[in-house]
């Protein structure tokens, strides 16, 4: 009996995607190795936690592709780009992965309502939230930056920086939970 209830074109993408997500955990991970070198402990703690939630949601697709009967396929992760050339730089490249995996997001959302696979349009939209909380959290990470002075922080604003990011929360604020009395 075939149990698969995913279309040969989404199980693909899916799969494509679970890969992307396990590529995104490598980039964290390695962007957190070079802040760690660099002396930036609360960087890299933000960035190892990152790691970690991109592997949750390589997880989260991997669940659902066995549970909707299609097959996984794990495969090979690309290797991360090379280290960043500073802290600026390093959320530069955050904010630039981001935005090039909502896009990837939003093809399998697409690709998902025009097969009309409303279990899959389903599980899409929590990816297009996330993404749109991960856009935002490396907007605020590339405001902190530019605040500190960008690529001419001095030593003691990037110390503040690192501080600041060893608390900072690993979700943000997004426009559509915001009102008139919790801005």
């Amino acid at each position: 009996m075939k149990t698969n209830r995913l279309s040969a074109k989404l199980a693909q993408a899916l799969n494509e995607q679970m890969t992307k997500e396990a590529h995104a955990a490598q980039i964290y991970l390695s962007y957190g190795v070079w802040a760690d070198n660099q002396g930036y402990g609360g960087i890299s703690n933000f960035l190892f936690r990152h790691a970690a939630e991109e592997r949750n949601h390589m997880m989260k697709i991997l669940e659902y592709i066995l549970k909707r009967g299609a097959k996984a396929v794990v495969t090979a992760i690309p290797a991360p780009p090379a280290d960043p050339s500073s802290v600026n730089n390093c959320f530069e490249k955050v904010f630039e992965h981001e935005v090039d995996n909502t896009q990837a997001i939003y093809k399998i959302v697409k690709m998902s309502f025009d097969e009309e696979d409303w279990a899959t349009w389903n599980l899409m939209q929590w990816f297009v939230q996330e993404q749109t909380e991960e856009e935002t959290l490396a907007m605020n990470l590339l405001d902190k930056i530019k605040i500190s002075g960008g690529e001419k922080a001095t030593p003691e604003a990037l110390y503040e920086l690192d501080k600041d990011l060893e608390k900072t929360p690993d979700d943000a604020t997004l426009a559509q939970n915001v009102t008139t009395t919790n801005p």
